[in-house]
């Protein structure tokens, strides 16, 4: 017996596809929603493709026709769509929407708004709960613009009741900035050494896009208006994960670390680099959903890592990946810095 209606939109992105993948599979009749209305091999044959762009005017709710049961949205941002969900209210019966932990501060009013700023990465609670204090709502940044989406969801739960989980570091297949891409591109050009800061020691806490379809699994099938990190069962070290990509590889890789911040120029700087740990409490998920992740960071990593590999075949990374580049910059692989820095740490040893 069917579920009910489950409508994902944004469903070919990288949570998209694994979301459809399980709730098709827990007995929901599945309609995946995106611009282009396209389709993963994956999924069960019995899932709907339709094409609709949220953004243009009255697509989303044409589109819906005679509503659903969960609106899944991946795709989220800001007040406009949040208003733009509360106003389905009647048509939809519940909702689960992606937010992130971005938009979390610490008690020095420190956040990933701030972290470029000297002693500016924030210093949260290790582990991070979901009554941590977040940034103010507004339109200038991604944090900002995720709280004010959640207020204005939050708000309207009487009428809409709504799950927002608040994902960690995403990775799997399908990620525009995937950043296992760091490691994989060394092991790929060859490179047999790699400098981490702050000691090898950041942690940022990922989720496994398999782990975040799980939650989204989960909430669907109870309604209710609440707040949830979303996160994998561990949070590994740099030096733990760049440890676990040689693995995938076979391979050993000599890791040089600095005992704090990247020097200028940038070496040692990695993804997942922060003065501080960043990692999600997950008890309220397990408690409220009965979550148990279905993956762990160095499980899931073959199949990342071949996506990676395959995505890089016969192609340039800022073509591969520009999202990464735009948003890292070309440093993710000076090379030539890396190279000049080591010989000068190796001739202060001698």
């Amino acid at each position: 017996m069917s579920r009910g209606h489950a409508w994902v939109l944004g469903a070919t992105g990288q949570i998209g596809r694994a979301a459809v993948r399980a709730l098709a599979a827990d007995g929901w009749e599945v309609t995946a929603a995106s611009r282009g209305g396209g389709r993963d091999g994956a999924w069960d044959a019995g899932v709907r493709a339709v094409a609709v762009d949220r953004d243009e005017e009255g697509a989303l709710e044409k589109a819906l026709g005679d509503g659903c049961d969960v609106l899944v949205d991946m795709v989220a941002f800001d007040g406009a769509h949040a208003r733009q969900l509360t106003g389905l209210a009647g048509r939809v019966g519940s909702a689960v929407v992606i937010s992130s932990g971005a938009v979390y501060e610490d008690d020095r009013g420190r956040s990933f708004d701030t972290q470029a700023e000297p002693d500016g990465f924030p210093r949260f609670p290790v582990p991070l709960a979901e009554t941590q204090a977040t940034v103010a709502p507004g339109v200038t940044t991604y944090g900002t613009r995720k709280v004010l989406l959640e207020r204005e969801l939050l708000a309207a739960g009487d009428a809409l009741p709504v799950t927002l989980l608040r994902a960690g570091a995403v990775h799997g297949p399908y990620c525009r900035t995937p950043r296992e891409l760091y490691f994989v591109k060394r092991l790929l050009d060859g490179r047999r050494r790699r400098v981490l800061a702050y000691g090898g020691e950041s942690r940022f806490h990922p989720v496994h896009v398999s782990n975040a379809a799980e939650l989204v699994r989960l909430a669907a099938a109870r309604p209710a208006s609440r707040l949830l990190n979303a996160a994998d069962p561990e949070a590994p070290t740099v030096a733990e994960i760049a440890s676990a990509i040689d693995a995938v590889f076979g391979r050993g890789t000599e890791t040089v670390t600095l005992d704090g911040a990247p020097p200028e120029g940038g070496v040692g700087e990695t993804p997942w680099s922060g003065a501080h740990p960043v990692v999600y409490d997950m008890r309220a998920a397990e408690e409220q959903l009965g979550y148990r992740p279905v993956t762990g960071y160095a499980q899931s990593l073959p199949e990342t890592v071949e996506w990676i590999a395959g995505e890089l075949a016969g192609r340039d990374w800022r073509e591969a990946f520009p999202k990464m580049r735009k948003n890292y910059g070309e440093g993710l692989f000076d090379y030539a810095a890396e190279d000049a820095w080591l010989e000068a740490y190796d001739r202060g040893r001698r």
